[in-house]
């Protein structure tokens, strides 16, 4: 059960689990000094003891009240120069006041114990900083923890935080969460506001939280988009329409994720859902649509264009040639991407009116070694695997979200998508997957 949750008994005072989580971030054996670039112990200390008081006066301030967050590097801070795990941005100006986000995290209770270290710009799926030290997988400390919120699954993996946030371009947030064996959320894009966060790609960034569970996920959500607090039921498994995009998304499985992909279909199946074998063509024509480049690569290098003329000896040589690829698609071309981006995604709203999820495994592979990534050769390819499958909910403008698969080996992500605005549906339908995976480890 979650510390911070505000009914039932407190059973441990807040500024003891701050002290616990403090510890273990600076544990030299740890990876503590990987994960966190920047931390803020003093006023975390001071804002567990007000929660303490709080809970001790009867009162909260929401079911967020006490809980230990974390931030990714590319959040405004007011006072601070906001990185996005940049070595070029440590001498911006100072953010003027905190990102939205983060505003309405304070606003709710929540304890920011500091700021994650991410892929640079947030573009990459592999995870790796080369500036500030790449966070280690917590299943294999071989392994890289994918991307781009990679301090923010080793965080919450690893017990530095009881929810990180991150962001979500291309599967930010579901990948290093899949790789990790956490829960990664993506919500509709216009749900939060991206305002105060460094942008990777106005069109398709979102904000979304990484948790131990579903349910802090949804408490998290819920914050960020200044919903009211709601309770999040699971819903009934039996009957549900579940469907199984077949084609590209099950394409390249390796061994791993292939046998918990079907073992935890076999569940759904046993649980009374319905499913289905899918056929959506619409993959295909979003292939065609980022044949040159994708929309964010476009994107990233309207922002980036300067900064690479100027001080692109100083950025990741990885990021630096996937950003460049941009220049190749000219104005007339992104806004016909934009065009046709707009279109598909009516049309996967429109085909999605007949299942209540899709059901797809959210990276085909899973984490590979920091050695196999370490060449061009061996990153580029295994980027592209990683990203296959979770960037599809940001292209149609869905919500989507990846759990933990139970069994042995490394972990690996079952993803679930749904429309654009039904995100609390989705969480309830991922809530009740949850339950059942656990139940059947």
């Amino acid at each position: 059960m979650t510390l911070f949750r505000t009914g039932g008994e407190h059973s441990k005072v807040i500024r003891d689990r701050l002290e616990d989580a403090l510890a273990r971030i600076r544990d030299p054996a740890g990876e503590g000094a990987r994960v966190y670039l920047t931390l803020y112990p003093e006023t975390a200390r001071a804002e567990a003891d007000a929660a303490d008081r709080r809970f001790r006066d009867g009162t909260t301030l929401g079911p967020l009240d006490g809980a230990i967050v974390s931030i990714k590097d590319l959040f405004d801070v007011a006072g601070e120069a906001t990185r996005a795990g940049s070595k070029t941005l440590e001498d911006a100006a100072p953010a003027s006041a905190d990102a939205p986000v983060v505003q309405r995290l304070r606003t709710a209770g929540a304890i920011i114990v500091g700021k994650t270290n991410m892929s640079e710009f947030a573009f990459t799926g592999v995870g790796a900083n080369p500036h500030y030290g790449t966070p280690r997988n917590p299943a294999d400390r071989e392994r890289v923890p994918g991307g781009s919120s990679s301090g923010a699954a080793v965080a919450v993996a690893d017990r530095l935080c009881e929810i990180a946030i991150g962001t979500d371009t291309g599967g930010s947030t579901r990948i290093p969460a899949a790789l990790c064996g956490v829960v990664g959320f993506k919500p509709s894009k216009y749900r939060v506001p991206t305002r105060g966060a460094f942008p990777l790609s106005q069109t398709l960034d979102s904000v979304g939280p990484i948790a131990a569970t579903v349910e802090d996920c949804a408490t998290a959500d819920a914050v960020m988009a200044a919903e009211g607090p709601w309770l999040l039921d699971p819903v009934e498994l039996r009957g549900l329409r579940f469907g199984v995009p077949q084609g590209l998304p099950l394409l390249d499985l390796d061994q791993t994720v292939e046998r918990k992909f079907a073992a935890s279909v076999a569940e759904l199946d046993r649980a009374g859902a319905r499913l289905s074998d899918v056929s959506l063509p619409l993959f295909d024509a979003m292939a065609k649509v980022n044949s040159v480049a994708t929309i964010a690569t476009v994107e990233a290098f309207q922002l980036h264009r300067e900064r690479l003329v100027e001080r692109g000896d100083e950025v990741d040589p990885f990021i630096r040639t996937r950003i460049e690829m941009g220049s190749k698609v000219s104005a007339a071309d992104y806004r016909k991407m934009l065009s046709e981006r707009s279109a598909l995604a009516r049309a996967m709203d429109l085909a999605l009116t007949e299942y209540d999820a899709l059901v797809l495994p959210a990276t085909p592979i899973v984490a590979p070694t920091m050695e196999d990534v370490s060449t061009p050769e061996g990153f580029k390819p295994r980027n592209r695997l990683l990203l296959r499958n979770t960037e599809f909910a940001n292209f149609f403008d869905l919500c989507a979200i990846s759990l933990p698969m139970p069994g042995d080996g490394l972990p690996a992500g079952l993803m679930l998508f749904a429309r654009r605005g039904e995100d609390r549906r989705l969480l309830r339908m991922a809530a009740a997957v949850e339950q059942l995976l656990r139940e059947g480890n």
